[in-house]
């Protein structure tokens, strides 16, 4: 069993202990305190969402709501989150489900998990302590992992982009694919 396969195998047994089955609540796409639904999505994953409901990218995501300020009257800004409506949930919860399922972000499909180095962190959830398959189980480690990994790979793009940020005054976005200006 290969580094990969055995940590994937070690996360579906603590994933199964923990139990977990979706109730589809819709609270984890419903607003709640705050920004707690805010759902970063990359530029791969806007492209998807993009192609699967026939949106533009600007109706399906926003820039991340908060920014560093840079010396210079510069502000960045990391990345994009999807799109909420005025009442602050997810622009794609409808009822009991989601309109861009299929494609959706690898938040979302990995919920109420995350890999936070190597540790397993988990959110409250309606749906934890419900039974959960070994393969089911299999399925969100390997999303877990993948979405890690991609998280990483997402960050180093960001720094190796970071310098090409302008001299010159103005709110930028940084995202794995460029700079822009807000």
């Amino acid at each position: 069993m290969n580094g990969t396969k055995k940590v994937e195998s070690s996360l579906a047994a603590k994933l199964m202990e923990i139990g977990f089955s979706c109730t589809r609540c819709g609270d984890c796409c419903r607003a709640g305190s705050g920004d707690d639904n805010l759902v970063m999505v990359t530029p791969r994953e806007i492209r998807a969402i993009s192609g699967f409901c026939g949106l533009q990218a600007a109706d399906i995501a926003e820039p991340y709501p908060e920014s560093v300020e840079l010396p210079g009257g510069r502000s960045v800004t990391f990345g994009r989150v999807l799109r909420r409506r005025p009442c602050g949930d997810c622009r794609f919860f409808s009822g009991s489900s989601c309109l861009a399922y299929p494609v959706r972000p690898s938040i979302c499909r990995t919920y109420p998990f995350m890999l936070d180095g190597d540790e397993l962190r988990v959110f409250p959830c309606r749906g934890l302590g419900n039974p959960l398959a070994e393969e089911e189980a299999l399925c969100i480690a390997r999303d877990l992992v993948r979405r890690s990994a991609e998280e990483e790979e997402e960050a180093g793009r960001i720094r190796a982009i970071l310098p090409g940020v302008p001299s010159r005054p103005g709110r930028f976005l940084v995202d794995s694919e460029g700079v822009s200006e807000r």
